[in-house]
């Protein structure tokens, strides 16, 4: 049996996927599973243990002429089943032109009216939260059944290779975010950075274009072991050094689901959006912080924005103090939704 896998969304979205590929290996094991992922995304399955072939979609350069190139490769490789993961047009289209026997995605695809398995996709409640890994699981139920697994990511020795050894524990920092209201501010940043254990080294994580932003932090802080790591490490390899801190600290953003995939200890700040969007850390040491103040303008949408739409970001308004405790003692999980996974 072959089965294709397609998420063409951003390193997040990639990540969560592979709550999919573990059900479908854990549930159907004979079958010979394939990932569509876009440009950029590759790198996350560099030594996958079970993914038989990747995809990579170019969808920067000559995106549409690429898009059918893509289309006809996966046709003549004659899946039996094809899992949609996007709710956009692109994606059903390649959906369709696999002329797979059996073709599931969500309803809300445009396409989807062609799809074998039309399959609902909710957005959760503060009363009935839905985390993004339920409803990517849900897609493999007309093959392999209910049930929900965790997302995985595989760095491989090569990866731990790259990673300074240390006998003193550290903590790692992702202060960045692509949208500002998603991303705690910068002198919050500095301050957490100076009330933590002076013995202790601090990570700096981030890509290339984080580099300039997390060098201010270091500079303005008063911690006397800063290391900007940004734009020094690949995505498995931020991974490995993230699976071994003593905490990690995060937006709510890659890096988030990063540590979520090594289940490694994270701390997760929400600003403008909430975790009952599905999005929140599911590693089994994990916390959410979010502002105490009720804002009638918090969440002010499903994804983040370039500025506040009310001019005043008070829904950064977190006090250090706040994630302070998650560094030496843990409530595991200590934040109010947690899925039901599968054993």
């Amino acid at each position: 049996m072959k089965v294709l896998v397609i998420q063409t969304a951003y390193i997040g979205d990639a990540i969560l996927a592979t709550s999919l590929l573990e059900k479908l290996h854990r549930r159907v094991p004979h079958a010979q599973i394939d990932l569509l992922v876009r440009q950029g995304n590759e790198e996350l399955f560099e030594d996958h243990p079970y993914l038989h072939r990747l995809y990579v979609w170019r969808k920067h350069k000559q995106k549409y002429r690429h898009l059918i190139q893509m289309g006809v490769a996966i046709r003549q490789e004659r899946y039996d089943w094809v899992f949609n993961l996007q709710r956009f047009f692109s994606s059903g289209l390649l959906t369709l032109m696999s002329m797979a026997s059996q073709r599931v995605g969500f309803r809300k695809n445009p396409l989807s009216s062609w799809f074998t398995h039309a399959m609902p996709h909710a957005i959760g409640t503060p009363q009935q939260p839905i985390h993004e890994v339920e409803r990517n699981c849900s897609l493999g139920e007309p093959l392999a059944g209910s049930g929900t697994y965790r997302p995985r990511l595989y760095p491989s020795p090569r990866h731990f290779a790259k990673v300074p050894t240390t006998n003193t524990p550290y903590v790692c920092i992702a202060p960045t975010s692509v949208w500002y209201t998603k991303q705690w501010p910068a002198t919050k940043w500095v301050e957490l950075i100076n009330n933590l254990p002076l013995e202790w080294q601090i990570k700096l994580l981030g890509g290339p274009a984080d580099i300039q932003a997390c060098e201010q932090i270091k500079t303005a802080s008063l911690h006397p072991h800063v290391h900007n790591m940004a734009g020094k490490l690949s995505l498995l390899e931020a991974a490995a050094l993230m699976q071994r801190a003593q905490v990690n600290y995060v937006n709510d953003s890659a890096p988030l689901h990063l540590a979520s995939a090594v289940n490694a200890p994270v701390v997760a700040i929400f600003c403008s959006t909430v975790p009952w969007f599905g999005f929140g850390p599911l590693s089994e040491k994990s916390a959410v912080v979010e502002t105490p103040q009720s804002l009638r303008c918090r969440p002010c949408g499903l994804h983040g924005r370039r500025s506040c739409p009310e001019g005043h970001f008070r829904c950064a308004a977190i006090d250090v103090e706040a994630l302070l405790p998650h560094a030496i003692q843990w409530a595991s999980p200590n934040w109010p939704y947690f899925p039901n996974f599968s054993a």
